[in-house]
């Protein structure tokens, strides 16, 4: 017999081996996944069809591991064109209900975003292709082979006909590039019946800031948008006939939206900051111990100088402190060629990324007054109006948590080293939305490098981290257990 510590250690070798041994049967089921076309951003029926598919074969994969699965039916949507699509429908599956274990709950996605191999993509982007390592095609990353690799984790402790350590929940969407429609309504329904033996929720959507080291995601930010409108009339003037004689509502506009930020970053509206929760030296310890070369990333990013020189202060700059951005002016001439015209109404668009402790009610009332401020102290006789279109709240959880714990110490074990600590500078509201209404400890545990490119041409994962990945999802099941 095993002693009780080289039992685990043993049948870790086991998994390991076995997902060694069978990767070109994982890499050929991503290759399936990956084929389908589901594309939730074009409102085509011929692209919903290839959604209903996809969530079709992903549940019958499901199926395969022995799950219960419910494909929840969750309505249609209207389009602004006065068609309807079908949502497709949304996962919720389940996989061992014992009451001494602990239950883990992981969320993913198998939509995409759209991608045409003329759009610059040096092969098929719905036929995966591996080329030195990296398995390019379009969700490789962004979702499916993450969505994969726990399903590979979960089949090789089948296959060996070993006990799961943990019971395991699946939410798996075919919307979330098109902003999750019905999923955060299913998840308050379901709060007392689905959800309500979850212990713990995992997301794998996101990325490693590094190509070769692992993190772990503990926050991101949120997200107001702004849109800041000046009118004179519906109508534009000629600037021969009107010029000089009128208040401007361009001028205006852009007095508007230079009272907003300055050179250095540093957003101008009063109280902004106040809610900005205090850097510990604890967590000043862990952005220095983040492995980012700042030569290779700003090469990368092909960004002659930023606004900060260490490593440090461009993280916390990106994570930790909020951020105003300028997207465009509605209603402008912005065609080429030279144009007379003097625009009647103009809308600025702005929005602010938010980071705990701040609120969006409390940002939308100071962003509101600012403008007023500034837009009194002009004396126009144009009119103004400011709405906040989008607020979204950031996200922080306790990085002392069990589950990231065990993360931490699976990433040991399968990478040989301490993960990154890291947040995300965009705005993820799934993980908001799970901590708010089932009120659990959520976790982001990335499998995808630095360089996949989600949402771009040639998007790709290296079979390396998915591969990887499927041992670490392994043995972080067999940590869970031993916390709990």
């Amino acid at each position: 017999m095993f002693s009780q510590s080289s039992r685990p250690a043993r049948l870790l070798e086991k998994i390991f081996q076995y997902i060694d041994l069978h990767q070109d049967e994982f890499v050929q089921t991503l290759k399936e996944w990956v084929a389908v076309e589901s594309d939730s951003i074009q409102p085509m029926p011929r692209l919903r069809q290839e959604l209903f598919r996809m969530m079709a074969l992903a549940a019958d994969e499901l199926r395969r591991l022995g799950a219960s699965v419910d494909s929840v039916d969750v309505g249609s949507q209207q389009l602004p064109d006065g068609q309807t699509l079908l949502i497709p429908p949304i996962i919720l599956a389940e996989l061992g209900n014992d009451p001494k274990k602990p239950t883990v709950c992981f969320y993913g996605h198998l939509d995409v975003q759209p991608a045409r191999q003329e759009d610059g993509w040096l092969t098929d982007p719905y036929t995966l292709t591996e080329v030195n390592g990296k398995l390019y095609g379009r969700g490789a990353t962004d979702n499916k082979g993450p969505v994969l690799a726990w399903i590979n984790a979960v089949s090789t402790f089948g296959a060996l006909e070993e006990d799961l350590p943990v019971n395991i929940k699946f939410v798996i969407e075919g919307m979330e590039e098109s902003g999750s429609l019905a999923l955060e309504e299913l998840i308050r329904r379901e709060k007392d019946r689905f959800f309500s033996s979850v212990d713990y929720m995992v997301i794998s959507d996101n990325l490693w800031i590094s190509q070769r080291k692992p993190a772990l995601t503990y926050g991101t930010r949120g997200n107001c948008y702004f849109m800041v409108e000046v009118k004179c009339r519906d109508q534009d003037f000629h600037s021969g006939t009107f010029g000089g004689i009128l208040n401007e509502p361009m001028a205006d506009l852009v007095a508007l939206l230079g009272s907003l930020v300055d050179s250095s970053g540093h957003i101008l509206i009063p109280g902004i900051y106040d809610h900005v929760a205090p850097l510990t030296e604890e967590e000043k310890e862990m952005y220095e111990a983040i492995d980012l070369d700042l030569e290779e990333y700003q090469n990368t990013s092909q960004v002659k100088k930023f606004l900060f020189d260490t490593k440090e202060e461009i993280l916390m700059h990106l994570w930790r402190y909020p951020s105003l951005s300028i997207h465009g002016i509605e209603g402008a001439f912005d065609e080429p060629g030279a144009k007379t015209v003097i625009p009647g109404r103009v809308i600025g668009k702005f929005s602010i990324r938010l980071v705990p402790h701040m609120n969006t009610s409390v940002v939308e009332k100071q962003v509101k007054q600012h403008l007023e401020y500034i837009f009194s102290k002009r004396n126009s006789s144009n009119q103004m109006a400011v709405s906040m279109a989008l607020g979204l709240h950031p996200w922080i959880a306790n990085i002392k948590d069990n589950q990231y714990l065990a993360a931490k110490r699976a990433i040991k074990t399968v990478f040989g080293t301490e993960p990154d600590m890291i947040r995300d500078g965009s705005t993820i509201p799934i993980a908001n939305i799970f901590q708010d209404v089932i009120q659990k400890s959520v976790m982001m545990l990335p499998l995808g490098a630095v360089d996949d490119g989600e949402h771009a041409q040639n998007e790709k994962i290296n079979r390396w981290n998915y591969i990887e990945g499927s041992k670490l999802f392994a043995a972080f099941f067999l940590e869970m257990a031993k916390l709990h």
